[in-house]
């Protein structure tokens, strides 16, 4: 089983002007926070990246809060992964039970001042060489695959600023991986091991041939890493990659018809909470924004008939054109005061969808949709009514689609859009080629 959760540090104020930095676990309408012992002023912490900040004279020590505050992640999420392979949903007195015996020390408080006393320095000079004597410890001890997984987690979700979503990807990958072998070593993973695996992922785990690709691209991965570092030195993974059938995933987008269907829907009174999910959905079909980008879009974000955003999943810096669609929308929530002085009420990822959902099947979007995807080398088509599909990513795929469609170059779009490469455009811009061939059909009604 898979168990659906939240892991983030936040700020817990105290009666001083320090607050305390807590793990915050949440998962099937439990929350738990757990204490990390590092204490900081406000201005200390970047709450959007969850990390401790400070002045360049504490940077040494500032790292090392960091380093253990994702090791405490990591961890946490070893807990569910033990969980998940007893096929078990723990209450909250076994998971901290669970967590607690981890046995990790505690972290030293950080001072409340953005300069570190000699007094701390020394702590931490302390600190450090108890560390180096536990790390010596530990390396006496012959580390095994998951250790060097682990370290790879830790290391690189550092190093790339991972978002919580990676880890969950990468933990799902450990997930299969115990599943797949418990004493897994690197020379497992030879031709007839990568085969296995393969075979386990789709029979066992019963997995679509594009999923199991996804698989084994986060697998080559660590296998580059750790082969790279002199952990692993079997190379197999280079050279032997599976053939396996899938079909190209369908674009769902939508058309120029269907939005002015979907604006001009009237909500039941019943369910006048869709207004809101309805106009975000709608600013990412004339704006092409990703969820994550209009959930942090806030009015200083918008100026002088523009957006300025930097996307939170690439970091790249856009310069967004508002067209007049765009605008109305802005316009209807400027005299709404919503917490962080965001634009829009933007509900999590999921229950946005959920709402999407309901809204398209209430407003008769039924169209059937065909599927195909492989499962080995079983060719399956799947009919699904066309509501069940529109997610809030729908919105930006349709912004790109309409905009080929209406003959703006690529290379514009992807501007706005902040795509880097053609192949990532690709699939759009054969739907566009389509879309065209449709319209000029008009021409013969």
């Amino acid at each position: 089983m898979i168990i659906k959760r939240k892991i983030k540090f936040t700020l817990k104020k105290q009666k001083k002007a320090s607050s305390r930095v807590i793990l915050r676990v949440s998962y099937k309408g439990l929350r738990l926070d757990f204490q990390t012992g590092i204490i900081i002023k406000e201005d200390n912490w970047d709450s959007p990246n969850q990390r401790v900040k400070c002045s360049n004279s504490a940077d040494s020590l500032v790292s090392d809060l960091n380093d253990y505050l994702s090791s405490m992640r990591v961890k946490m999420t070893n807990v569910f992964h033990q969980f998940e392979l007893l096929d078990r949903m723990p209450n909250k007195d076994e998971l901290r039970a669970s967590f607690n015996s981890l046995g990790d020390e505690k972290p030293l408080q950080i001072v409340e001042n953005n300069s570190i006393p000699s007094s701390a320095k020394m702590a931490i000079k302390v600190k450090t060489q108890r560390i180096k004597v536990t790390e010596k410890s530990k390396e006496a001890k012959k580390k095994g695959f998951f250790d060097y997984l682990d370290e790879f987690t830790r290391v690189n979700g550092k190093l790339n600023d991972w978002t919580e979503s990676t880890y969950e990807k990468f933990a799902a990958m450990r997930n299969h991986l115990l599943g797949f072998k418990k004493d897994l070593t690197f020379e497992v993973f030879d031709e007839d091991g990568i085969a296995d695996y393969v075979d386990y992922l789709g029979k066992v785990k019963n997995m679509k041939n594009s999923t199991i690709n996804k698989q084994l691209g986060f697998l080559r991965w660590f296998l580059r890493w750790s082969y790279e570092k002199g952990y692993n030195k079997n190379n197999t993974f280079e050279y032997f990659k599976p053939k396996l059938k899938y079909a190209q995933k369908k674009v769902i987008f939508l058309r120029e018809e269907e939005i002015k269907k979907i604006e001009d829907f009237q909500i039941p009174e019943n369910h006048l909470a869709l207004g809101p999910v309805r106009d975000i959905f709608l600013f990412c079909c004339y704006t092409g924004l990703r969820y994550s980008d209009v959930l942090n879009l806030t009015w200083e974000d918008v100026h002088d008939g523009k957006m300025e955003v930097v996307t939170k999943k690439t970091t790249d810096r856009l310069i967004i054109e508002l067209n007049q669609k765009a605008n109305s929308l802005i316009s209807k929530y400027e005299g709404v005061h919503l917490e962080g002085n965001v634009v829009f009420p933007v509900i999590v990822n999921q229950k946005m969808n959920e709402a999407l959902h309901l809204l398209f099947e209430l407003a008769d979007f039924n169209e059937p949709i065909k599927e195909v995807y492989y499962k080995g080398n079983q060719r399956i088509e799947k009919v699904t009514p066309k509501y069940k599909l529109i997610t809030t990513h729908c919105g930006r795929r349709t912004f790109i689609c309409l905009a080929l469609s209406k003959g703006i170059p690529p290379s514009v779009v992807m501007k706005w859009t902040g795509h880097s490469d053609y192949k990532a455009m690709k699939p759009y811009i054969d739907i566009a080629d389509e879309v065209k061939e449709q319209y000029m059909k008009k021409f013969d009604e």
